[in-house]
């Protein structure tokens, strides 16, 4: 009997060790190629800087009623495109444009954490805009606007081709917020 209970304590004191704990949740480690940057001149008013990693620019979209011009930046390995329009500024009317670039942006309260913006100005090249970062499970990351205040005014949005999850995307949504701020920078007007 005494050796079974021996036997019990030794047991009992050579199994215990630490308690178990439970591993981290994992998260997936995503690295994207640093960009480089190629000028490109649409058939548009102004030439801007694009990442090599985004499918080239193929195509104008024109409106129908003409006055709008759009171009889509797609990056394949991110699922995400920008979208950017053109509208030529006549008769004074930039003010209608600033407050639909704006509505559009906020459309995306109901759903967003936070709306940072972050506003641009180029005395030098004459592009004055605004950059809106979005937080949370919204639809769209990131929107900008830029214009030269007399004859031009660009609009740009960022969407991904999947369900919005802000964890998920942001990674890939910080990347082509840089790539934004980059394609706002090197804007140039052609007149």
């Amino acid at each position: 009997m005494r050796t079974i209970i021996s036997f019990l304590i030794i047991a009992l004191f050579v199994s215990c060790g630490k308690d178990p704990v439970p591993k981290p949740k994992a998260f997936l480690r995503l690295e994207y190629p640093k960009a480089v940057y190629k000028e490109v001149n649409p058939q548009l008013p102004f030439t801007f800087e694009k990442n090599n990693l985004a499918k080239s620019i193929d195509s104008i979209k024109v409106s129908r009623d003409k006055k709008t011009l759009g171009i889509d930046i797609t990056y394949p390995a991110l699922k995400g495109t920008i979208y950017i329009t053109y509208k030529k500024i006549q008769n004074n009317n930039l003010e209608p444009y600033l407050l639909d670039a704006q509505n559009i942006t906020q459309k995306h309260a109901q759903k967003a954490d936070e709306i940072v913006e972050q506003p641009y100005i180029n005395l030098k090249h004459k592009v004055f805009g605004m950059l809106y970062e979005v937080g949370g499970n919204a639809a769209s990351q990131s929107q900008f606007y830029v214009t030269d205040s007399i004859n031009h005014f660009v609009t740009g949005s960022l969407y991904f081709f999947a369900k919005p999850n802000y964890d998920s995307i942001l990674p890939a949504a910080n990347y082509l917020k840089k790539d934004i701020q980059h394609i706002m920078e090197t804007i140039k007007w052609k007149e």
